[in-house]
């Protein structure tokens, strides 16, 4: 799994650990993914969850990285979770450009380099694939919306090319989920006021929750779920403003 460190993929990474599941979590950071996996096999109380650390917009070391999660066989299920947002450095037109540029390869070429390096070993009946995308898809959010539009326009694409293989391939839109790196420095007064609101719900949702949506994708149960975005964003896809 991609992201691994923290926030959702740190939830993730515990929730299939929960299942048994031996977890590969991936990031750039070879301190936070050490200690996640340290974290989490503390509290499953077995050795599940091991790490790898890598630049998935390195074409390089994506390949290497491969390479080195295939030698134990067949991979079952792959999470994309890597992401996260851009900024922009200037208002001018070449400022503009690099934003874009930078929100496209840290939410859609993490999620494609990895996918297409993995999907000759992805198991054959069986295998899952699952993005995270986000409610900014669906709402809309400058270039991080129009990226996770991108990704989940691509997990269409590939599930189609999949599915009489057996494999799955779904996204998982989280909405407002605050308790994780994402958020922080915005959790509390009118901004946080101002994200509930908008959630019928009434709340926000929790890194658990989020996890439990990927759980189920990735479980056998899921066989017959492919080619979906699965919203985990308590209706606000839905809210009239």
């Amino acid at each position: 799994m991609t992201g691994g460190g923290t926030g959702l993929g740190r939830a993730i990474a515990r929730r299939l650990a929960d299942d048994g599941d031996s977890v590969v979590i991936v990031g750039r950071r070879e301190d936070v993914l050490r200690s996640t996996a340290a974290e989490v096999n503390t509290a499953v109380g077995a050795p599940l969850v091991s790490f790898e650390a890598a630049d998935l917009q390195d074409p390089a070391a994506v390949e290497s990285l491969a390479d080195r999660l295939v030698e134990g066989g067949p991979v079952d299920v792959l999470v994309a979770n890597a992401g996260g947002t851009a900024t922009a450095t200037g208002d001018d037109l070449a400022s503009y450009a690099q934003l874009w540029m930078d929100s496209y390869r840290l939410n859609v070429l993490t999620a494609v380099l990895i996918t297409e390096a993995l999907l000759p070993h992805i198991a054959r009946p069986g295998g899952r694939i699952i993005a995270m995308s986000s409610v900014s898809a669906l709402k809309g959010a400058g270039s991080y919306g129009a990226a996770k539009g991108a990704l989940n326009t691509w997990m269409t694409d590939l599930a189609r090319a999949h599915a009489a293989e057996g494999i799955t391939v779904n996204a998982v839109a989280p909405g407002f989920v605050p308790d994780t790196g994402f958020w922080d420095g915005k959790r509390e007064g009118e901004f946080f006021a101002s994200r509930v609101s908008i959630v019928p719900a009434g709340r926000p949702g929790t890194p658990e929750e989020v996890a439990e949506a990927v759980a189920y994708l990735a479980s056998p149960k899921a066989g017959f779920t492919t080619g979906q975005v699965l919203s985990v964003n308590g209706g606000t896809v839905i809210a009239r403003s």
